[in-house]
């Protein structure tokens, strides 16, 4: 029996291995596809919730969906209507959502890197050891190592600062845990029914949670890019340099934005104090990137943060992280090459680095496919609701970009509009990877190339 299961297990490995060489994008679009179908089951029994009868399917599909894809947008209250046993269920979810994530995109890149000559292989291979990391079993682990030391490292700095807080050393593990595991997955699910509201101007709380969030959203290549030159930065490869810059100043200028619409607010940030001020516009201002937490009532918010927070949500984060959107590299590679367009050069260029033109016409297609998808889904929550267009777009953007934040209207919605965010999340996780690694890796030859000619553009 034992040399039977061993054979089974290594006949799955190989299996698991062979489509992620050949299909890699099936791979993801399966595995995310069988993870959300077995969670729904888990959170149907009645177990799950506190009432102690069956979910109805809608909220549950909703939630395996939501955990799954580390976005965070509910139907229910988390924290009232799951049981523990229902909460550990959603934990478990998204560590396997978030690894899946983490690794699925990962391999994409692999399969992308194989894909390229000898030449650009060998520069790759100099640049990172993501393509080097050999057999799909080795990433994985890594990937769990890593992931898991990061989250155990914030679990630990939380665990004494909610005991503080009249909590016994028990409940205050398990609230540290949850909220570790959700930063860094970026999934924004909380276990209590009031959340971080409570906590609004606790540093030691808010703090380890933002670098969870703003760390998980740099992507795996990057983490470990760091990590192998931690004391060398001129070593990072050009990924790690446009991810880092990038973010940073999305999280300094969101911040700073959130911090001048708000800070008159009287619903959101006006009776806070100037501290408390300072820390509730850092955290609003990166939770965007697709962390999902909040601390104040989004819906009390101006309409300008919400749009900005539209913005901020649609470029997401990293990737192959755990955040959603477009990615920072593609706003990043866009905004290059607009600037050596003005300037009148023929590459794009950055950090000493030429940037592909393959590159660039990948970011502008998973951009344009993305806006399309927002579009569309926008249109249909429109035609199924009488909510304005400023609340559908910012409930449609949060859940294709995976994020999590919400004006409110979720719960509220008909079931067929639950159904279409349900799956604008899985297009928006596996979507955007998907179609990247497949325009990427889609290379058609031509003896023949037709004459050249620009048609007039602006």
């Amino acid at each position: 029996m034992a040399l039977g299961g061993a054979g089974v297990l290594r006949r799955g490995r190989e299996y698991v291995d062979r489509s992620a060489r050949q299909s890699p994008a099936r791979l993801a679009l399966g595995v995310f596809a069988a993870v959300i179908a077995t969670v729904t089951v888990l959170l149907s029994a009645p177990w799950a919730t506190v009432a102690g009868g069956r979910a109805p399917f809608v909220d549950a599909f909703f939630t395996a969906t939501s955990a799954t894809t580390v976005t965070g947008l509910v139907t229910v209250p988390t924290g009232e209507y799951w049981s523990t046993w229902g909460l550990v269920v959603i934990l478990v979810a998204i560590k396997v959502g978030g690894l899946g994530v983490m690794t699925l995109a990962s391999l994409l890149g692999m399969a992308v890197s194989r894909r390229i000559g000898l030449t650009g292989r060998l520069l790759v291979a100099s640049e990172t050891k993501v393509t080097r990391l050999g057999e799909v079993g080795s990433l994985v682990r890594t990937v769990i190592v890593t992931s898991t030391a990061l989250e155990v490292a914030i679990a630990l700095v939380l665990l004494p600062r909610f005991h503080m807080y009249d909590e016994s050393w028990g409940q205050a593990a398990w609230h540290a845990l949850f909220y570790a595991v959700s930063s860094f997955n970026n999934a924004g699910f909380v276990p209590t029914p009031e959340g971080l509201a409570p906590f609004v101007s606790d540093w030691w709380v808010l703090l380890p949670i933002i670098l969870g969030v703003f760390i998980g959203s740099l992507g795996f290549p990057v983490i470990l890019n760091i990590a192998s030159h931690l004391r060398a930065p001129r070593r990072w490869n050009l990924h790690t340099r446009l991810t880092l810059v990038t973010s940073a100043l999305l999280a300094v200028g969101g911040s700073v934005l959130v911090a001048a619409f708000e800070w008159t607010n009287p619903g959101t940030f006006k009776p806070l104090d100037a501290p408390a001020t300072v820390l509730a516009s850092l955290f609003a201002g990166v939770m965007p990137r697709s962390g999902g937490f909040s601390t104040v009532d989004v819906a009390q918010m101006h309409q300008g943060t919400w749009l900005l927070n539209d913005a901020l949500m649609f470029v997401g984060g990293g990737s192959a992280s755990t955040a959603g959107g477009i990615k920072v590299t593609t706003l990043a590679v866009m905004l290059l090459a607009i600037v050596a367009e003005a300037r009148g050069d023929r590459d794009v260029e950055a950090y000493g680095r030429r940037i592909s033109r393959d590159t660039l016409q990948v970011a502008i297609a998973v951009s344009l496919v993305s806006a399309t998808i927002v579009l569309v889904a926008a249109l249909l929550l429109l035609s199924m609701t009488g909510l304005t267009l400023d609340q559908v777009l910012f409930e449609v953007i949060s859940a294709f970009a995976t994020c999590g934040l919400t004006t409110g209207i979720t719960p509220d919605l008909p079931d067929g509009a639950k159904y279409v965010l349900a799956v604008l999340m899985f297009i928006g996780r596996t979507g955007t990877m998907t179609l990247a690694a497949a325009l990427a890796l889609r290379n058609r030859r031509r003896v023949i190339r037709l004459p050249e000619e620009r048609p007039i553009i602006g």
